[in-house]
């Protein structure tokens, strides 16, 4: 059964755009869970909370990282849009006690991924760029590619994001980096 209380809780620290934007995270994370064999409450768990802090202020978006001891890198440090999953991951294991490790860990790494990214992972950090209410040049390309792979779906996201930072000379997080590298290899070494 999921739970929905969730859906309060997000209720109350976001505005109108956000909150319909973490519902149709949390039903397109379902969608992919199904697809994938994933399990579904997990999906809709980490879905509904992705963005649980992306609108508190960024000083307290701080204070909640530096509570939960992690140190941010140059390049953290340097991107704010980065915080709210940190902060994100920080705040559901302190103010809502959740200790799955992998709805963790796919809050903490939807903005940018990982190397050696678990199922619920790929995910959420799919549904965020496919769900419903998203429109960016090619995302309809994208949400065709996540019905496929989500793999074909990561490597077309890191694609459009790093093209879109570099043109704008914004650093590019190493776990990008590694994500793309690890999928990509991973693809070669299992090509016929």
């Amino acid at each position: 059964m999921i739970n929905t209380d969730y859906k309060a809780i997000i209720r109350a620290l976001m505005g109108d755009y956000r909150f319909d934007h973490s519902v149709n995270v949390a039903a397109e994370a379902v969608e992919l869970a199904k697809l994938y064999g994933e399990d579904e409450e997990k999906a809709y768990t980490a879905g509904i909370l992705h963005d649980i802090t992306k609108e508190i202020p960024k000083d307290e978006q701080l204070k909640i990282i530096a509570d939960g001891g992690i140190l941010l890198d140059d390049v953290q440090k340097n991107a704010p849009k980065l915080w709210h999953s940190i902060s994100g991951s920080v705040y559901i294991q302190t103010e809502l006690g959740i200790t799955d490790s992998d709805i963790i860990n796919a809050v903490r790494y939807h903005t940018t991924g990982r190397a050696n990214m678990s199922l619920l992972e790929k995910i959420i950090y799919i549904a965020d760029y496919t769900a419903v209410g998203r429109e960016y040049n090619g995302v309809e390309i994208m949400r065709e590619k996540s019905r496929k792979s989500l793999e074909e779906a990561m490597i077309f996201s890191f694609q459009y994001t790093f093209n879109n930072l570099s043109s704008k000379e914004v650093a590019i997080h190493p776990d990008e980096i590694f994500a793309y590298n690890y999928i990509v290899l991973n693809k070669e070494r299992n090509k016929p």
